[in-house]
């Protein structure tokens, strides 16, 4: 059903020639933000393909003349990874779209995850010039994707410029986005760098949190493959902290420790019920589906299906688990959240989706307390109808209940996407490192380096909760200060 428009070709050079010529800064801002593609909300909640389908060649060019090629980029000082962005548009207008996934690769190890889960919104597309004129500003996510799956897909690798071998060891704990962008900047500068994940598939979030029709695991692999082509090397179910302890990677010659082992033990709101069967963190029924392809024809991972959903939570994680209830088949799909929509985390772009795939919202409503049968089975959740009350001193308007507004609405399956604390496995089980009263490593924000000289960190196990791409600029970060460092 869906096909992906990376590879068709722009009308021909010519086209494109005569499309930059002619194109006036007036003519630029004249042409409209272009559009993604997407399959029909009907088909794509009967399956796991990707929503968005990708920008045709001759739509990434028209929209890539759009950028105004500005002499001082801030959509660049926008990105946590200062990824050359007029760069790589530029190569795309000029249909040199295998350079332009060069550039991408110059400064980000995982561009074409970028390019589909990052809040672009927020970020680089946030500085972009067009905002000041009051029009949508350049479609840089789509553009991004646009030019790492015409790398992938084209068979044309990209590959950055690596320096001579330098033998010096580097490991890395966790093979999320904050240690994979680690380990790529790490081999690019000549490390020997090898990468130790606890699970059983490389990736982590990535694997196990977003789903594939968010982020199809084939696409991770061949970012993950590429790192490896580079010389990166991946060990995978080993626990640092239990496998190999602090003193056997130093033993193993390792010179520098990467710290990036996520955030995954889930949190919950403490509220009555919370222990009924049927109740649930966002983090297990995720992990179920995307990473053990629990419901998939020859796997029998167990999960819990529901015919009446509710997510509590307003982010990202709360949009992926409640699209993904409704594509195990629940009739209705609640999203539980205490502020109103416009306080929502998540992105605009995953709310839309969930509403299109027949999601229902319940914004300015808090869970109280769940309700089993005599089984312990959740039948029933009680809610409170929530109001925003005046502003803080930050100008935040707390929720604040509504007296006597409170409702039960039948359910069978709750999952409960209010946060996550940072792994407590590295923090516990090395001495004199210091750690923060949230279980957080800590680090000097100028270097990321942590109270032991060889140990960096980054990510979610320092921020506590963190977007990929904020975790892998803190990859990149701590790449540059060891580096720094261990050159002297």
């Amino acid at each position: 059903m869906g096909k992906n428009n990376t590879t068709s070709a722009p009308r021909d050079a010519q086209w494109r020639e005569e499309l930059r010529k002619s194109t006036s800064a007036k003519e630029r801002a004249a042409i409209q933000r272009v559009k993604m593609p997407e399959l029909s909300p009907a088909y794509r909640v009967t399956c796991n393909e990707e929503v968005n389908q990708g920008l045709s060649a001759e739509a990434a060019v028209l929209e890539a003349t759009r950028c105004m090629d500005c002499p001082d980029p801030q959509c660049v000082t926008g990105c946590p990874v200062n990824i050359n962005i007029p760069g790589f548009i530029k190569n795309i207008q000029r249909g040199e779209f295998h350079k332009a996934a060069l550039v991408l690769k110059e400064t980000s190890a995982l561009p074409a995850v970028c390019g589909r889960v990052c809040p672009q919104e927020k970020q680089c597309e946030s500085r972009c010039i067009y905002l000041k004129m009051k029009k949508e500003p350049v479609a840089i996510g789509y553009l991004e994707r646009f030019a790492a799956d015409f790398e992938r897909l084209s068979g044309l690798h990209a590959h950055p410029e690596v320096e001579e071998p330098n033998g010096i060891k580097i490991a890395v704990v966790g093979s999320g986005p904050a240690g994979l962008s680690f380990a790529g900047d790490m081999i690019k500068r000549g490390y020997d760098v090898t990468v130790f994940e606890a699970l059983h598939e490389i990736g982590g979030v990535l694997k196990y949190g977003i789903p594939e029709f968010r982020l199809p695991n084939a696409v991770v692999d061949v970012e993950i493959d590429s790192l490896a082509s580079l010389g990166v090397k991946f060990v995978k179910d080993c626990i640092v902290g239990k496998t190999y302890s602090y003193d056997d990677l130093h033993d193993m010659g390792f010179k520098g420790i990467f710290v990036g082992s996520g955030a995954g033990l889930p949190r919950f709101m403490g509220i009555p019920g919370e222990n009924y069967i049927g109740v649930m963190s966002c983090n297990e029924y995720l992990t179920r589906i995307n990473l053990m392809c629990a419901g998939r024809e020859g796997y029998d991972t167990p999960v819990l299906r529901g015919r009446n959903v509710a997510v509590i939570g307003g982010g990202n994680t709360a949009m992926d688990a409640v699209r993904t209830a409704r594509r195990m088949g629940a009739e209705r799909a609640m999203v539980v959240y205490r502020r109103g929509e416009a306080e929502m985390p998540a992105r605009v772009e995953e709310v839309k989706h969930a509403k299109e795939e027949g999601v229902e919202f319940m914004t300015l409503h808090n869970p109280l307390e769940y309700i089993s049968d005599d089984k312990g089975q959740v039948k029933t959740m009680r809610v409170q109808r929530m109001e925003l009350g005046e502003p803080d001193a930050s100008g935040r308007r707390s929720p604040v209940p509504v007296e006597g507004a409170v409702e039960d609405i039948p359910v069978d399956l709750v999952i409960v996407s209010v946060g996550v604390s940072p792994n407590p496995l590295i923090p516990n089980s090395i001495s004199d490192l210091e750690v923060s009263r949230r279980g957080t490593i800590v680090v000097d924000e100028s270097t990321m380096r942590s109270s032991l000289p060889d140990i960096y960190a980054g990510g979610d196990i320092v921020r506590g909760g963190a977007t990929v791409i904020l975790a892998m600029g803190d990859g990149r970060h701590a790449a540059a200060s060891m580096d720094a460092a261990l050159r002297g």
